[in-house]
């Protein structure tokens, strides 16, 4: 479902923020990827759906070059950034529909989603307001039902959870599960491990830049705390 292939992102002044970076996300997956804030989290993502380019090596999703056919990829995905930046002069249902209209949703389809996710997220009563006037943890709702609007094979997140009140998260995490359920994948940054560790069926660790563990989160923690795994690769990598 997407591939990330020798991943390289140099910004102006030589700094490296992800160096040949190798992963696997495969249909059913939840794959959490960890580190601490500065290792490469956000630029990998940016890169992967399309937002900046890289240097060196490719990200296919479903065995489509992001590099060769954006707009193809970026159909068969939604993103959702850490701080979704909306048109706030539109109200909310406004936002909805010109999220539909841009991936061709039919008028009956859109306002079953809409409705659906709109009552499952408590967003239903504030639809007619500018999205001005929205808390973050509204614009970050908004956001989210916007990106499932067009049903994507692979959805990309970036620190989903902050800002979110416990119900929104159980609500957003129940969709990550049936999303999965039909052979869809997610794949979402989180510093928070105690989210990734129940969550993912797999986890990747970043640090500068660099993939230090991945795998299985079952084979990867060996029955020991995603945090004690964490601090010990982390550490590792330190004094090598």
């Amino acid at each position: 479902m997407l591939s990330i292939k020798n991943l390289t992102k140099t910004y102006k002044g030589g700094k490296t923020a992800v160096s040949h970076l190798n992963l696997e996300v495969e249909a059913g997956d939840i794959y959490g990827f960890i580190g601490h804030n500065g290792a490469g989290k956000t630029t990998t993502i940016k890169a992967v759906v399309g937002i900046i380019d890289f240097e060196e090596g490719d990200v296919h999703i479903d065995g489509i070059s992001i590099k060769d056919d954006p707009l193809l990829c970026k159909s068969k995905l939604a993103y959702i950034p850490d701080n979704p930046d909306l048109y706030e002069y539109l109200t909310g249902i406004q936002y909805l529909n010109f999220m539909a209209d841009i991936f061709h949703i039919s008028k009956a389809d859109r306002e079953e989603r809409i409705k659906n996710h709109c009552e499952a997220f408590e967003l239903t009563s504030s639809l007619g307001d500018l999205i001005s006037s929205y808390s973050h943890g509204m614009k970050q709702k908004l956001a989210i039902i916007g990106a499932l609007i067009h049903k994507p094979d692979l959805l990309i997140l970036d620190e989903p959870f902050v800002g979110l009140d416990p119900k929104a998260a159980l609500t957003l995490k129940n969709i990550m599960h049936e999303m999965c359920d039909e052979g869809k994948a997610i794949f979402f940054s989180t510093h928070v491990l105690d989210v990734a560790e129940k969550l993912c069926n797999k986890v990747a660790i970043i640090k500068n830049g660099q993939l230090i563990a991945s795998g299985n989160i079952n084979e990867l923690t060996k029955g020991e705390s995603l945090e004690s795994v964490f601090m010990e690769v982390v550490s590792n990598v330190e004094t090598n």
